[in-house]
């Protein structure tokens, strides 16, 4: 190694007319030098490893704190439709803040980390941005040569709001929306080799807008919470052919001991076939080949029901062939299981899970973290919050007006626990006493659309078992209209049509908040009744709040036990209403977020605020009610 360096130092120095004598460097030397050089290549080579530090923020997570632009969200982001090439663009990626009308900056300043939101710590930048701003990013790749010829999609699993995407400065399109998952073909603005860039614009309103939000705003007070700007799921890419499965459409039938399978295809031609496999544990139990205009039977002869206490899944592969050459081939799995009304032995209305009464007990859960706000700082954090439900009791969660990137919602399916899943509320509120209220053309639409995108999406997941359209009058209209249209969409699936305030007579489900509780809803004929949220009880764990004063809860509570046994005094009034005919509950919340202090976790799931077993006990004691 010594004579080797001293070589190229000699040809390097001989270009320049500088005569060196042979030995230029001593061992000792030669080691400081080596050392300085690869530190200076690695700043050059790999600007991910001296660029980037979170920004400062009140509370982290341990995840968070392990979080690195190398290893951010290398999981494959759609696990029901999984291929076995992509590639994941997490990561660094230039970044500006300018005014809305302004175009494409000249230089990018800074960079951020993908998937976090700007305003997280996690992206580097945790900056407020408003209305009047628009956010920039910029990255290249380049492809792999094995993937010349075929067509390329680029994928987003979310970004708040309205993103363009422009490829080697030709613009692609634009997608409005903040919470579906959405793809461009890139194809033809690729270039033949070499580097690509790709460019990213993103604009959001936040509460200035009309546009489904949640619980963002940009000035954050009480039950009201830190905005979220630009890409916060995973940016990937995936090479397929121009035939290829384009969406799976499963549905279980438990009565008839069979699963059914609707494939659509992009770009279909002749003499395609479909085959299709159902496996039980690497063993195939049921196989058909199909022309693709055909609905796909697969028979499950004594089937393996799913359900929060077994959440059993089967594996499901289908092809695309032509002749002898295969086209395209996805994975995906389904879970066997029948949500619906029905009437219990005393005549009630209540819901049924596999056609017997099932109580449902959950948690309001947010879906917030306070190093990456709309963001998990990893995977490892979603599933410590579902088996922590998992081991407090719950069997549900209601997924509270905020949509999950699509992996969420497989570890629901493969822990086990049921899926509310809201809407998220946008617009103008309507009280109590109010009619629907006039949203305009755009904002109607603009809904709708956003609506029909959350349950194709989800339709896959055995744990998704209502939609939930409206939260206490938020953004409430046409709520007959709705309830009708989502039934039609997805008829698999109950519907509650006004979780708390504003009911109007439809859907599936009358649905009442009381705080703290609990308390339950006049019997129906038609409609299972239920508790949409109670609770609150509040506890403020020093060095594990958001902000050192005016933490918020309905009630508050001074220490675990008390926080305890209060929970436990509330269940214990639950269980009154579960004899009376109430069919679930959902207690406010799994963890504290920013200012409210009324989860059963602290908002850097540090500390679990109550004692697991002494819940554990009374949460199962009022679930088994109704065996």
């Amino acid at each position: 190694m010594y004579t080797w360096f001293c070589q190229v130092v000699i040809l390097e120095k001989g270009r320049k007319g500088i005569k060196m004598k042979e030995k230029f460097f001593n061992w000792r030397e030669w080691l400081i030098v080596m050392g300085i050089i690869g530190w200076l290549v690695a700043c050059q080579t790999s600007p991910e490893v001296t660029s980037w530090k979170p920004a400062s923020s009140p509370l982290t997570t341990h995840w968070g704190k392990k979080v690195s632009p190398q290893n951010v969200w290398k999981v494959y982001p759609r696990p029901q439709l999984r291929r076995k090439d992509w590639l994941d663009l997490n990561g660094l990626w230039d970044f500006a803040i300018l005014p809305v009308n302004e175009g494409p900056p000249q230089e990018y300043q800074r960079q951020i980390l993908v998937p976090f939101p700007v305003e997280a710590s996690l992206s580097g930048v945790g900056q407020k941005v408003t209305e009047k701003e628009k956010v920039w990013y910029r990255r290249f790749f380049s492809l792999p040569s094995a993937w010349r010829g075929k067509k390329i999609y680029l994928h987003f699993e979310a970004s708040d709001w309205e993103t363009t995407v422009w490829v080697n400065g030709q613009r692609i399109g634009t997608h409005r929306g903040g919470y579906d998952p959405f793809k461009f073909d890139i194809s033809s603005a690729l270039k033949g080799q070499g580097d690509q860039e790709l460019v990213v614009a993103v604009w959001d309103p936040t509460d200035k807008g009309y546009q489904p939000r949640g619980k963002q705003v940009l000035e954050p007070h009480g039950i009201w919470y830190t905005a979220v700007t630009g890409l916060w799921g995973t940016v990937w890419m995936e090479p397929v052919e121009e035939t290829h499965i384009e969406q799976v459409r499963i549905f279980p039938d438990i009565d008839n001991e069979m699963v059914r399978v609707k494939v659509n295809l992009a770009s279909p031609q002749a003499d395609l076939n479909l085959k299709a496999k159902v496996l039980e544990k690497d063993k195939v139990i049921a196989e058909k080949i199909v022309s693709p205009e055909e609905e796909l039977i697969l028979p499950v002869v004594k089937p393996h029901l799913w359900s929060p206490e077994d959440p059993y899944l089967y594996d499901l592969e289908i092809e695309v062939i032509k002749g002898d050459q295969l086209l395209d081939k996805v994975k995906s799995y389904f879970g066997l299981r029948k949500i619906s009304l029905g009437r219990d032995p005393q005549g009630r209305v209540r819901i049924f899970l596999n056609n017997r009464p099932y109580f449902q007990l959950g948690t309001l859960d947010q879906g917030f973290w306070p190093d990456g706000l709309y963001t998990a700082p990893s995977e490892k954090a979603w599933i410590y919050d579902l088996n922590v439900l998992k081991k407090l009791g719950f069997n549900l969660i209601r997924k509270h007006v905020k949509v999950e990137p699509r992996r969420f919602y497989y570890w629901c399916d493969r822990l086990g626990l049921l899926v509310w899943q809201d809407m998220p509320s946008g617009d103008k509120f309507i009280k109590v006493n109010e009619p629907d209220g006039q949203r305009t053309a755009e904002s109607a639409a603009q809904f709708r659309l956003e609506l029909r995108r959350m349950i194709e999406n989800l339709f896959n997941h055995p744990s998704v078992i209502v939609w939930v359209i409206f939260n206490e009058g938020w953004g409430q209209f046409e709520t007959e209209k709705l309830s009708e249209w989502v039934k039609k969409l997805d008829p698999t699936r109950l519907v509650d049509s006004a979780s708390g305030w504003v009911d109007r007579g439809v859907g599936d489900l009358k649905d009442i908040h009381a705080y703290p509780g609990p308390a339950m809803p006049s019997l129906e004929e038609t409609r299972a009744v239920v508790l949409g949220e109670f609770g609150g009880l509040g506890l403020a764990v020093p060095h594990h709040i958001w902000q050192k004063e005016k933490s918020w809860g309905y009630r508050n509570l001074t220490s675990f036990t008390d926080l305890t046994q209060a929970y436990v005094e509330l269940i214990k009034k639950l269980m009154v209403c579960v004899d009376q005919g109430l069919s679930a509950a959902v207690y406010t919340q799994t963890s504290d977020v920013e200012i409210e202090v009324n989860g059963l976790l602290t908002y850097d799931r540090n500390q679990v605020k109550v004692f697991i077993d002494k819940i554990a006990a009374i949460n199962h004691q009022v679930r088994n009610l109704l065996d």
